[in-house]
């Protein structure tokens, strides 16, 4: 059973930190946004802050997020960005106090460090949906549903399904995030298992062939054979090689998949792009795909 940390209210804190990458420019789309939703923001040191690619060092990243974990007057944190670097501070983070005073922890691709490794060892609820940098692009439907999410308002999706969807329904515990760093967490302190979940992936700027690898080694890792269903998100910006791999993404993970009979989709609305509807990693998810449309809706 996870743990569902306390959803906001107006006049709650929020920090907005950099674990990973540093930021091309300022949050003022950012916090208008979250102040427009009755929040106090509260900016991490990591904000302002240049070493290399990264939002500083890794000792002073993770001593900015630690400071907000330890906070128990900043009730959510959000990820400013993703890019590259989570996974170099993981294991330099204390959890302890996190764990007895909850609070959600948001944002996608390299946060998925953060979520499979909090779903992981606690169990507690987290937030992948729209960053501080993704705002000013991000569909108005997006950002409404990451202010649902946190306000712990109802989230129902409805689209019309992909033909190459394997139709069936589901009600489990959803999980996953970016492709790319569920292969990277495999075996170690952060991974977790993914038998009768829900697994949603997405991913950007890969080539095909990377995608089908990544897939396999999920597959031979045991970790797609028992899932109760699959909701593939955008692939965005994939690339080919010269000599053409000659499968589409879709293609990929449904011959991957083949052998199992639970229900799949594609084309979620969720991943790198401007739509990407928050979800909910953690909480448990009523999955309904048929020939016309997929309805995923929070139970």
């Amino acid at each position: 059973m996870s743990i569902t940390p306390p959803y906001l209210k107006k006049g709650d804190r929020i920090a907005i930190v950099c674990p990973a990458k540093k930021l091309p420019r300022p949050m003022t789309d950012a916090i208008a946004l979250l102040q427009s939703w009755g929040l106090e923001v509260v900016l991490g040191e990591t904000v302002n802050a240049s070493y290399h690619q990264f939002a500083g060092n890794d000792n002073f990243r993770a001593r900015d997020m630690q400071r907000f974990l330890d906070d128990d007057s900043i009730k959510a944190i959000i990820a400013a960005r993703g890019g590259y670097g989570t996974i170099r501070i993981i294991d330099e983070l204390d959890f302890s106090h996190f764990v007895q005073h909850p609070k959600w922890i948001a944002g996608f691709s390299d946060i998925t460090v953060l979520h499979a490794h909090i779903h992981a060892n606690y169990g507690i609820q987290t937030i992948h949906g729209q960053m501080p940098v993704n705002i000013q692009d991000g569909s108005s439907t997006s950002l409404e549903t990451l202010r649902k999410a946190f306000f712990g308002e109802e989230l129902t999706y409805e689209f019309k399904s992909h033909s190459i969807n394997r139709p069936g329904s589901a009600e489990e515990t959803l999980i996953g995030g970016n492709l790319s760093l569920l292969v990277a967490v495999l075996n170690s302190a952060s991974d977790f298992s993914y038998d009768d979940k829900i697994l949603f992936i997405e991913d950007v700027g890969e080539y095909l062939y990377a995608v089908d690898r990544m897939v396999r080694t999920l597959k031979r890792a045991g970790k797609l054979k028992n899932l109760a269903g699959l909701v593939v998100g955008r692939f965005s910006e994939v690339k080919d090689n010269d000599i053409p791999f000659g499968q589409t993404v879709e293609q990929i993970i449904m011959e991957a998949v083949s052998e199992y009979d639970y229900p799949v989709c594609f084309d979620f609305p969720a991943g790198h792009i401007p739509d990407n509807r928050a979800l909910v990693f953690g909480k448990a998810l009523n999955l309904a795909i048929n020939e016309q449309h997929t309805i995923a809706k929070y139970i």
